[in-house]
C-alpha cells in the first residue's frame, strides 16, 4: 500500500471539549509510533455531523464512502445513531472503527461484522460508583442530574450497580431545562430537597460548565462535607477540578484511568503525549492511543489492503493499554475496565486523589440490563459531551 491510510473521521461538535479529534487522532498516531506532526502514513479526513444525530451520522458516512473514497470510518458516534448507516458500511464492504465516551449500556439487536467499537464505558465507571456507594453509604441515596445526562445510561446503570449491591431504594432529582435560564442551574428546589430527608450521600451526574457550576454551589452550602458528595467520571477530570480546586472540595468518584498511573505504559503514553503535544494526557488521547497500539499490529495487513483479515483479527484482538486491557468486538466481550473509587481533595496548591477501593464490573451483556434497554427510551442520539 503506497498511498496513505485514508481514514474517514465522523465530527460533532463539543462545545465542552472542542478538541476532541486532534486529542483522538494525535493519540492514535502515537499509539502506532508514529509522529502526530511529522509522518505521511495515515491520512484523517474529518467530517462534520453537526450534533451527532443519524441523519446526519448517515449523511456524513454516505460522503465519506462514496465521494472521498475513504479505506476506513472511524469517529465519534452514539450508539443510537448508528442503526441506519450499518447496511450502507455492508453494501460498500467498508469496515468502520468508532469511538463513544459509554454513555449507553451497548444494546445491539443486529450485531454488523464491519463495525468496531472502542468504548470509554462510561457506564461502567457508574455501574461501580452505585455498588460502591451502596456498600459504604446505604439506601436511599439521592442522584441528581439535569435532563440532558438522564437522557443517557449514567444512572440506571449506577442504580443497578447498588441493586447488586443489596440496595432497596434510591432517589432521582432532575433539574428541568429551562430556556429563559439558559446555561445557568437552578438548585433551589435540590436544597430543599435536602433540608426535607437528608440522605446518606449525593450523587451528582453533570458535564461541562454545568458540573463546575454545580460544584461552586455545593461548595458554599451547608451540605459540604455534611453530606458525602459522589461525582460521575467527568466531572472528575483535572481540567474541571483545576477550575474549582481553590474551593477545598471533598468528593468521591469513580475512574477507569488515571494520568499518574505509574504502570509503564501509561508513563510512556502521557510522557509523549504532552511532549509531543503540549497537552496534558485526557481520556480522548487515551482512546485514540489505545487504537493506535491495535492499528499497529494490524499495520502489515493494512499495508496489502487484506481487510477481511483486518475485520477477523479485530474480532480477537486484545491489546494491553495504558489503563490494562482493551477489546473492540462486543461478541468478543468487550474487556472488563480496571475501575478504582477514589476520595479527592482539592486545594488551590494541588488536587490529592487517594485509591479508596477498586471497583466491581458487570458484562454489557448481562441479563441484569435487560430492564435498561427495555424501559429508558431515550431520543438522545448525540454522543455525550457533544452539546
Amino acid at each position: 500500500m503506497k498511498q496513505p491510510l485514508r481514514i474517514g473521521f465522523l465530527t460533532p461538535y463539543s462545545g465542552i471539549y472542542p478538541f476532541y479529534a486532534q486529542h483522538l487522532s494525535a493519540g492514535w498516531l502515537l499509539g502506532m509510533g508514529l509522529h502526530p506532526f511529522q509522518q505521511h502514513q495515515i491520512q484523517f479526513i474529518p467530517e462534520y455531523t453537526k450534533m451527532g444525530s443519524g441523519k446526519d451520522t448517515l449523511e456524513a458516512i454516505r460522503k465519506l464512502v462514496f465521494f472521498d473514497r475513504v479505506d476506513l470510518i472511524s469517529g465519534l458516534v452514539g450508539y443510537k445513531a448508528l442503526a441506519n448507516s450499518i447496511p450502507i458500511l455492508e453494501q460498500s464492504n467498508q469496515t468502520a472503527f468508532f469511538f463513544d465516551l459509554g454513555e449507553y449500556i451497548p444494546y445491539f439487536p443486529y450485531l454488523s461484522p464491519n463495525v468496531f467499537y472502542a468504548s470509554h464505558q462510561l457506564w461502567q465507571s457508574e455501574y461501580a460508583l452505585g455498588h460502591w456507594a451502596q456498600q459504604h453509604f446505604g439506601d436511599a441515596g439521592l442522584v441528581v442530574m439535569p435532563v440532558y445526562e438522564a437522557g443517557y445510561h449514567f444512572s440506571a446503570a449506577f442504580r443497578r450497580g447498588a441493586i447488586a449491591a443489596g440496595n432497596n431504594a434510591l432517589h432521582l432529582h432532575i433539574l428541568p431545562y429551562d430556556p429563559q435560564q439558559g446555561g445557568t442551574l437552578n438548585l433551589v428546589n435540590f436544597f430543599a430537597s435536602l433540608e426535607e430527608k437528608q440522605p446518606p450521600y449525593v450523587h451528582a451526574i453533570f458535564c461541562g460548565n454545568h458540573g463546575t457550576a454545580f460544584l461552586a454551589e455545593w461548595a458554599t452550602s451547608k451540605w459540604h462535607k455534611k453530606i458525602p458528595l459522589l461525582i460521575n467520571e467527568p466531572m472528575a477530570y483535572d481540567d474541571i477540578l483545576q477550575d474549582v480546586a481553590h474551593l477545598h472540595l471533598e468528593v468521591y468518584s469513580s475512574m477507569m484511568w488515571d494520568n499518574r498511573s505509574d504502570n509503564r505504559v501509561n508513563t510512556e503514553f502521557v510522557k509523549r503525549f504532552e511532549t509531543l503535544c503540549g497537552q496534558k494526557a485526557n481520556v480522548f488521547g487515551l482512546m485514540g492511543y489505545e487504537a493506535g497500539l491495535v492499528w499497529k499490529e494490524l499495520w502489515p495487513q493494512v499495508e496489502k489492503g487484506d481487510w477481511d483479515t483486518i475485520r477477523n483479527l479485530l474480532k480477537q484482538e486484545i491489546i494491553v493499554g495504558p489503563r490494562g486491557e482493551k477489546s473492540f468486538y462486543p461478541q468478543s466481550g468487550f474487556a472488563l475496565p480496571q475501575t478504582s473509587i477514589y476520595k479527592i481533595k482539592t486545594s488551590q496548591h494541588q488536587l490529592q486523589k487517594m485509591i479508596l477501593d477498586e471497583g466491581k464490573g458487570m458484562l454489557f451483556n448481562a441479563a441484569a440490563f435487560e430492564e435498561i434497554h427495555r424501559d429508558n427510551v431515550s431520543g438522545w442520539q448525540n454522543p455525550f459531551m457533544c452539546i
